[in-house]
């Protein structure tokens, strides 16, 4: 449920400092770097949401600011700029909304965020980010287990895959009126990986309602794969027994495969993928080795356990 607050709420009372000191021992280093975050942004809702910090998805790297997080994006359908989404998200309407659900499953039909919300307690987990384009940075995200979701609507033995599908609407998501991508944008997982414990439905970020250009109201969150497989503002899933197609195989298949797992070892055509940049260590910092899985190995590597990961990129 979100609970909202009067447009005069003092910083401190939005994210309160005594809960993030409490994390000193874990993340070391990143009290600094989440008081600053604390700030809101002029375009940033004041939004609070009720949660419980999950202290088990804590990775050691210092968590980006919510400026950071906010402000250097990938959503195309506000432009292919890094800084385009913030600039041009504000057209964007995420209340009221609601969710098609459909395909292979017991419950279908449409529901609103307020039904896809009501029955999840929120937690918040910290995890790191990491796109193709050799970039990372560590979010706390709040959300629930997409588990937990889609047990609810009783998918059948035919559900093999989970499809999802972005909002196509060009009036507020301007970036759609151009041909750059075909849209709407759709991705899918396979259901083991939609029913791991690590993928998270997010409905927020440093404690507060999803910003508008990262995905608001509703975005997924598996944090072993590429951050374009991870996909915004949801307004259909659809359970499916063979593989859906997906946005960016479509438009590139040799650059984008299906899995979108971070490995090292299988570089993008156009540059290579065993190092990456940290978003605010700055550009000419020294970059850092890609983890495989993106650091997530010890919990996702049984999925693909027989599979060739060069071949299933």
């Amino acid at each position: 449920m979100l609970i909202r607050k009067p447009n005069d709420i003092r910083p401190s009372e939005i994210t309160p400092e005594s809960r993030y000191l409490s994390r000193r021992e874990l993340i070391g280093g990143t009290l600094s770097t989440l008081a600053a975050a604390a700030v809101p942004a002029a375009d940033i809702t004041t939004a609070t949401l009720k949660y419980t910090p999950n202290l088990q998805y804590v990775p050691p790297d210092k968590v980006n600011t919510l400026e950071q997080i906010t402000h250097y994006n990938n959503f195309y359908e506000f432009g292919t700029g890094k800084t385009d989404p913030a600039d041009n998200a504000g057209t964007l309407h995420p209340h009221p909304w609601s969710v098609t659900i459909a395909g292979e499953a017991s419950i279908t039909g449409n529901f609103t965020l307020e039904d896809i919300l009501k029955p999840h307690a929120l937690e918040e987990r910290i995890y790191r980010l990491r796109c193709v384009e050799a970039w990372s940075m560590v979010v706390p995200w709040v959300g629930f287990p997409l588990a937990d979701l889609l047990t609810r609507f009783k998918p059948t033995s035919k559900a093999k895959y989970v499809e999802f599908t972005t909002l196509y609407d060009p009036k507020q998501m301007p970036g759609q009126r151009s041909d750059v991508l075909a849209w709407p944008y759709v991705e899918g997982l396979r259901m083991d990986e939609a029913m791991h414990p690590l993928t998270l439905l997010v409905v927020g970020l440093y404690g507060r309602e999803l910003p508008n250009q990262n995905g608001a109201p509703l975005r997924l969150m598996a944090p072993w794969k590429y951050g374009f497989k991870n996909i915004k503002s949801i307004v259909k899933i659809r359970f499916m027994e063979r593989q859906p197609s997906s946005t960016w195989a479509i438009s590139a298949p040799d650059e984008y495969g299906f899995y979108a797992n971070v490995n090292p070892k299988v570089d993008h055509p156009r540059w290579s993928q065993a190092t990456e940049r940290r978003i605010g260590e700055g550009f000419f910092a020294p970059r850092h080795d890609t983890l495989m899985f993106n650091g997530y190995t010890d919990q996702v590597a049984s999925l693909y356990q027989g599979m060739d990961l060069r071949r299933n990129f």
